[in-house]
């Protein structure tokens, strides 16, 4: 039982180890986590902001957009906390957005919760150069609604599948 490595201009781009773990470090990927947003307006959809940088192997992650380097199969999730929403919304919307379709989750609730989580997950076919990004959107209510800015609740990441 040997190693299997894969090289391409003298780089190791994968690799097979002797329990059949598959390691490719160069595999598109990245995560970031989203910057505190304060009383949102309501009515529009707000471009997320991701403030901080986790990983994101290739550099394709820039300006709060992700940008296919290669044609193919895509998975993206989008994580929020949301705090202090308001029961006099009509509903809130959590959108990936994709140069190919967008992605929605709308929600609408009873009551003042204190906060809220929502995450939305999609397998994306996208082109190189098509880009994705994350939208939050309260229609209705009062402009108290905030985004949690800690990376352990507000996080954006994808990678390439096939």
């Amino acid at each position: 039982a040997g190693i299997v490595a894969l090289y391409s201009n003298n780089t190791e781009r994968m690799r097979i180890d002797n329990t059949g773990a598959v390691t490719m470090p160069y595999q598109p990927a990245f995560q970031v986590g989203a910057s505190q947003l304060n009383n949102l307006t309501i009515n529009v959809a707000h471009t997320i902001v991701w403030g901080s940088e986790i990983f994101d192997t290739g550099v394709d992650f820039t300006s709060n957009t992700f940008t296919a380097p290669v044609t193919g199969k895509y998975n993206l999730t989008a994580n929020l906390r949301v705090d202090n929403l308001d029961s006099s919304a009509s509903y809130y919307m959590l959108k990936i957005v994709t140069s190919n379709r967008t992605y929605i989750t709308i929600y609408d609730f009873q009551g003042d919760p204190t906060y809220w989580h929502p995450t939305l997950a999609v397998l994306a076919d996208m082109d190189a150069g098509d880009i994705a990004y994350v939208t939050f959107q309260q229609n209705g209510g009062a402009a108290q609604t905030d985004i949690d800015g800690d990376a352990k609740y507000s996080n954006f990441s994808g990678y390439l599948v096939a």
